[in-house]
């Protein structure tokens, strides 16, 4: 017994380096193939991209992930896993289908609805309690299914949100992952200890070739897969560490606040677009360039520069949440909202400045060009109305 316990870091390890040499692999010769048949995406959306590059890059990363999980994960392992393996590989259907021919929104919910009940139902992975948080503990089972299968679907869609800028998505998925790795290994948990790192291989590798400039994209088949992966492991975690006792391994007394942490920038991100963009009149779910690594962009950082500030704003509030593991989430939880909407606004208003500094200093709208911008307009206008009335003759008989 001794001897495998000794294994077991091993056992990861070689799972974690299977999946990034398998995925390192594979990445340049999806990429080819995507060339090939023309399957790339255009600039547009989301999307701030020059070029036409290939999507699809979660076939590598799911892949790669699967082959390292069968060829280290043991048959006991696999059994306690296997709605999570079985909701994994259904949502990456869903994008894989989504990128091939895109699926109405209805089609998409009720795709994402089936891996969802796999991992709450059939894993029982949900959120069964609030923890003490406002003086409620355990939850009716109806409930706690509810509002897990809420969490699921729109946590899986705001990181799907957030993938638009080059490395942004993989850096992020990867720091939660490998602290998430860790953090189920110091609690026992092996077998998601070795997926989470597992995952963080495959992503590793697809990083190599989506860090800027970008020569492939996550796509739906990527980010719904990594960002339900993400979701469902988050979730295990805030109910294993809201129910262990102090004794059991590193336990938080905030679960709710580490969870927030884990997932503040797309949670963020969501929160921040759909209020703004209903207060505005607009839908919700239309996409534009108004997220927030729009607006970093906007004040003049790469996209390099936008993956590693939003990662260190991503370290800074989970080290807020593990330097104060013994605060409850009556203190954590009104902290992080206050830090994050104070650090939203900030960063609207320096953004305003940047583009005001742009536009008064760009050649086209400024001094002697700005002159001649307007004459050219009012030259223009009795042009136009004067070929209006001569196209439009009145027939006085």
């Amino acid at each position: 017994m001794y001897f495998c316990e000794n294994l077991l870091p091993m056992n990861i390890f070689l799972a974690t380096v299977t999946s990034f040499f398998f995925g390192f692999l594979m990445t340049p010769v999806l990429i080819l193939i995507l060339k090939k048949i023309k399957f790339t995406e255009a600039p547009g959306g989301r999307r701030i991209h020059a070029g036409s590059i290939p999507s699809m890059g979660g076939i590598a990363i799911v892949f790669a992930t699967f082959v390292g999980l069968f060829a280290w994960l043991s048959f006991d392992q696999i059994v306690e896993t296997r709605y999570f393996l079985v909701g994994l590989a259904i949502m990456f259907s869903v994008g894989l289908r989504d990128d091939l021919i895109e699926l109405t929104a209805l089609q998409k919910l009720v795709g994402q609805s089936i891996p969802a009940f796999f991992v709450i139902v059939m894993a029982d992975i949900r959120i069964s309690s609030l923890y003490g948080f406002m003086g409620v503990y355990e939850i009716p089972y109806l409930i706690s299914v509810a509002v897990t299968f809420f969490a699921i679907l729109v946590l899986t869609n705001s990181f799907n949100l957030i993938d638009g800028a080059d490395g942004l998505a993989g850096s992020l998925s990867l720091v939660t992952l490998s602290i998430l790795g860790f953090w189920f290994y110091t609690a026992g948990m092996i077998s998601y200890s070795l997926i989470s790192f597992t995952l963080v291989g495959g992503i590793l590798a697809f990083l190599v070739f989506n860090w800027h400039p970008a020569k492939i994209f996550m796509g739906d088949t990527g980010s719904l897969s990594v960002g339900f992966s993400l979701t469902v492991l988050v979730i295990l975690f805030v109910d294993k560490t809201g129910l262990m006792a102090p004794w059991e391994g590193l336990k938080l007394n905030a679960p709710f606040s580490a969870g927030l942490a884990f997932l503040i920038v797309p949670v963020y991100d969501t929160v921040r677009i759909f209020i703004k963009r209903t207060m505005n009149g607009r839908s919700p779910l239309k996409p534009d360039k108004s997220h927030v690594h729009h607006f970093l962009i906007r004040m003049g950082l790469h996209h390099d520069q936008v993956s590693l500030v939003l990662v260190v704003v991503k370290l800074s509030f989970i080290s807020i949440v593990f330097f104060g593991y013994s605060l409850s989430d009556h203190i954590l939880l009104p902290t992080i909202a206050i830090i994050a909407t104070v650090l939203g606004i900030w960063m609207d208003r320096k953004t305003l400045e940047k583009v005001k500094i742009n536009c008064k200093n760009s050649p086209s709208v400024s001094g002697k060009n700005a002159d001649r911008v307007k004459r050219r307009q009012n030259k223009r206008k009795p042009s136009i109305a004067k070929n209006m009335f001569s196209n439009n003759k009145i027939n006085m008989n």
